[in-house]
């Protein structure tokens, strides 16, 4: 459980975000997937990321501290059809630069709306992260708003998709917001990959200042 969440700084690019001394994790997906919310309910404050009926309404990357030990970056949505096509562009290479570059990040979140069939976009996106060989979990959201036989008919779909172009699936969570379903598989994840983490970023920083 998240007993302090704060908001830290939002940032134009990855080389603006706070200084790399703590282990970082990035939630991203499709516009409207539910990301903002999803981060609500595992920090456990309702307006911590900011939701909006606005798909898109992410435009930087916003950085909130959990628990002083560890960094959640809420990074823009891609596929955000409403910006001009150059600020598109913008928008793409603010999050490809931020996950290929950013020194302390340990895993990349990636949103999922249950709801639907196996998305082009999400797949290369999956793509270049396993290319770049970027560590990533899927968050399959929006739960609650089918029955667990979709939800298990939708998710197989899913997998076998996967499995055409993948050797071993990633990592997989279900989650829903509303009723805080896979808020504690989530975190117990970041918990397990900071046991040892936190303690090595604490000595880098103590390299790093003295």
């Amino acid at each position: 459980m998240i007993k302090k969440a704060e908001f830290v700084k939002s940032s134009q690019k990855y080389t603006d975000c706070p200084n790399p001394f703590k282990p970082e994790y990035a939630f991203i997906g499709r516009s409207n997937v539910g990301k903002s919310s999803l981060i609500n309910m595992l920090a456990e404050k309702k307006a911590l990321a900011k939701t909006s009926a606005t798909p898109g309404k992410t435009q930087l990357i916003n950085t909130f501290e959990m628990d002083d030990t560890w960094y959640l970056a809420d990074l823009p949505g891609y596929g955000f059809a409403k910006a001009p096509k150059g600020v598109r562009g913008g928008f793409n290479k603010m999050i490809y630069d931020y996950i290929e570059f950013r020194k302390n990040l340990v895993n990349v979140f990636l949103l999922i709306d249950s709801r639907h069939t196996p998305q082009k976009i999400d797949l290369q996106f999956m793509e270049w992260l396993g290319n770049k060989q970027i560590p990533f979990a899927i968050v399959f959201t929006k739960l609650d708003k089918l029955t667990s036989t979709q939800m298990q008919k939708n998710l197989n779909h899913y997998k076998n998709e996967l499995l055409k172009t993948w050797e071993e699936l990633p990592k997989i969570f279900t989650s829903s917001a509303s009723s805080k379903i896979g808020k504690l598989e989530i975190l117990g994840y970041i918990d397990s990959l900071n046991e040892h983490l936190v303690d090595e970023f604490k000595k880098e920083q103590y390299k790093k200042e003295y």
